[in-house]
Formats: structure tokens, sequence, C-alpha cells
């Protein structure tokens, strides 16, 4: 009978400390959780134009298509050449959750997963209401293009053993009109545009790339870093109620540039010549779908122009494309 009082008198003391346990694990979710929703509501908005969602929870679903190329213009031996070469177009699919405006997001590249090709990308982005950026990595193996001197074109295709290109952009910025005009409403969505508004930005925006060829008959190694500042406009359209409309452009000019470009052991010189620029341009479509619901479409683009036709010029592209559709809880 002893035994038997000792081991309920035990599960009654292990009931009671979960009980404690639940509470104060209870008490700090609600505190977290207040705190959370303080920070969310607590926004320096002009409530006319922009407001925030009234739910905390919000799911996404994506469907994402990127590309990049890269193109080359200048002389060679006294023969003008152009050449061009497109990366293998990607699609993922990913699906999100956010909470009070953080969020946390799942991707799947259905090709990357049967084998189909090697190529990467890691796209990594935030826009606050006065600061945001985009990130994006690229490792891409898998090219089709051509070459044209003097008259003479040849198209190509590499694989993964042929050419490799590794680029990393960048482009940041700062929204003066941040209390009408919101980023977020129309990439982001932990905000909606009531009203139309614009707002003067100012930016700063970085490349970075290494290609390299591992061919018999041609070797080729060139690295360049740009970094560049500017200015550029953003404006959110409201039509009617319900719909967004968005489109920005960032031009910054390159303030600094480090180039090198060596082709079977030989460096070739590219000097800078202004203006080199390095541009971002925003585009985006919004439907709110009742109390609850979104969907749309938008699209980040980067260019990079260095160089100068007399000697080498150098441009680049890089898009990322984006349909989604939405709720929120």
């Amino acid at each position: 009978m002893v035994w038997k009082r000792s081991l309920i008198l035990i599960f009654v003391l292990i009931i009671g400390t979960l009980q404690v346990d639940a509470q104060k694990l209870f008490g700090i979710n609600r505190v977290i959780d207040s705190v959370l929703t303080a920070r969310y509501r607590r926004a320096d908005i002009d409530t006319l134009y922009v407001t925030r969602p009234q739910t905390k929870w919000a799911l996404m679903g994506r469907m994402n298509v990127s590309g990049s190329q890269i193109k080359a213009i200048g002389i060679d031996y006294g023969q003008h050449f152009e050449s061009e070469m497109k990366a293998n177009e990607k699609a993922t699919l990913s699906i999100g959750v956010s909470y009070l405006g953080l969020s946390l997001s799942l991707a799947l590249n259905p090709a990357k997963l049967l084998g189909k090709y090697h190529d990467y990308e890691l796209n990594f982005k935030s826009y606050g209401r006065r600061f945001g950026f985009d990130i994006a990595y690229q490792d891409a193996r898998n090219f089709k293009g051509w070459h044209d001197a003097g008259g003479v074109r040849e198209e190509f295709t590499t694989s993964d053993d042929m050419f490799k290109l590794r680029t990393f952009n960048v482009n940041a910025y700062y929204a003066f009109n941040h209390r009408r005009f919101s980023y977020s409403a129309a990439f982001a969505h932990s905000y909606i545009q009531r009203r139309s508004a614009g707002s003067f930005l100012l930016a700063a925006s970085g490349q970075g790339q290494h290609g390299k060829t591992n061919g018999e008959e041609l070797n080729i190694d060139f690295k360049m870093t740009n970094i560049g500042i500017g200015a550029g406009y953003g404006y959110n359209y409201v039509p009617s109620t319900g719909w967004l409309l968005h489109f920005s452009a960032l031009p910054t000019f390159i303030v600094y540039s480090k180039t090198s470009i060596t082709i079977d052991g030989n460096k070739i010189p590219l000097h800078y010549h202004f203006p080199e620029i390095i541009a971002t341009t925003r585009a985006s479509i919004v439907k709110q779908i009742g109390s609850n619901k979104f969907a749309g479409l938008s699209m980040v683009y980067h260019y990079t122009n260095i160089g100068n036709k007399e000697n080498l010029t150098i441009r680049n592209h890089k898009w990322i494309a984006r349909l989604y559709f939405g709720f929120r809880l």
C-alpha cells in the first residue's frame, strides 16, 4: 500500500509540474506574440495610402522562372566580333509562410531533382518600409550561344565540364516617401497599398562574376567586381480597389570596378569608360481577392554594362519572374 501511495504522489507532482511548465510556456508565447504584434502594428505609415493586413498569418505558393545572359562586343586583332551566351532557364516551385511580417519559404526545382542539369541559384530578398534589397547568386554551367567574327557566325552549346559562370548581384534601396509608398505591398504583401503614390529612391548596387572555360582549344578566365551608387523612382498605381501596379527603375553608376580577363595566358585590358552602369528594374501586378486572398505576378531585372566598343564591352542580363497565389489567416 505504501508504494501505491508513493506512486500516486509522484504522478500528482509530475502532472502539477507539467501544468506549471505549460502555463509558463504559454505565458512566454503570449509575451512574444504581443511584442511582435505591437512591432507589426506600430509602423509609421499614412493609413490613407498604406495599411497593414488585419490577419497575422499568410500562406503563399509561387512558381519562379529565372534566366541570365552575357554578351561581349569588341575588336580582336582589328576584326569586330560579337558573342552571346544564355544560361538555361530555371523553374522552381515554392511555398512560404509568414507570421507578422516574418517569412520562411521552401523551394524545389523539378528539373534539378530529375538530374537534368547541375546549375543552381539562390535568391534572397527583403522589402522594408524604408530599406530593402535583392540578392541573387547563380552557378551556371549549361549555356547556348553564338559567336560572330567578321560576319562569320557559329553557334555552340556548353556542358558542365566546358564552362562555368558564377554571378552575384545585389541591389539595395532607400525610399524617401516611405509613409505613403510601399515596396512591400508590391512584393512581400505585408502591407496593402490603398491609394496611388510614388517615391524617389537612393540605390546601391554590386556585381561579382567569375567565368572559366576548361577546353583544350581555348582557355578563358575572367573575373569582375563592380559597385555602383545612384538614384531612381518607384510608383505604385492603384487603378481601382483591390488592384496594384508597380514599376521602379534604379540606375546606378559604377564607382569601383576591377576586371581581369585572360585568354590562353594573355591578359586583355578592360579600361573604365564612362558611363558604366548597373541598373535594376522591378515590376509587379497584385490583385486582392476578397478580404483574405491575393494573387499576382512580379519581376526583377538586373543589367550591367561595362567597357567600350573600341576595345571590349561586356553586358550582363539577369532576371527572375514570379507567379503566386496566397491567402491570409
